[in-house]
């Protein structure tokens, strides 16, 4: 799995893997993939929420490593639906802001990671 793969490059190769599977088990195969802007139609449902969740998170990945994950050429529906997510009025002032989020993994959790690694 990400969690076991070796080094960072490898975890994003595999992460990138896994969201190109995910634009195929669930958008195409949801409203999303009929053309609507998320998985149950028109409007945001409970697996736009769960999956909406993650991508503060995907970005902050995206800045610390340098890397795109969410990419057009590769899940350009996923592309799709996370803009169209986090531009919904009732998400938009709800998601973490992606500077303060990125800062807190520098500065606290990072580090933090570091020395329970270090101890295993």
């Amino acid at each position: 799995g990400i969690v076991v793969a070796n080094g960072e490059e490898a975890k994003v190769k595999e992460l990138k893997e896994v969201l190109v599977l995910l634009e195929e088990a669930l958008i195409l195969k949801s409203s999303a993939g009929e053309g609507k802007p998320f998985f149950g139609g028109d409007e945001i449902g409970y697996l736009d929420i769960a999956l909406g969740s993650f991508l503060p998170w995907f970005k902050v990945t995206e800045k610390s490593f340098n890397v795109k994950l969410l990419e057009e050429a590769t899940t350009p529906r996923l592309v799709s639906w996370a803009d169209s997510f986090c531009k919904h009025p009732a998400v938009k002032d709800e998601l973490p802001d992606t500077h303060k989020l990125f800062e807190f993994v520098q500065n606290v959790a990072f580090p933090r990671w570091q020395a329970a690694a270090a101890t295993n």
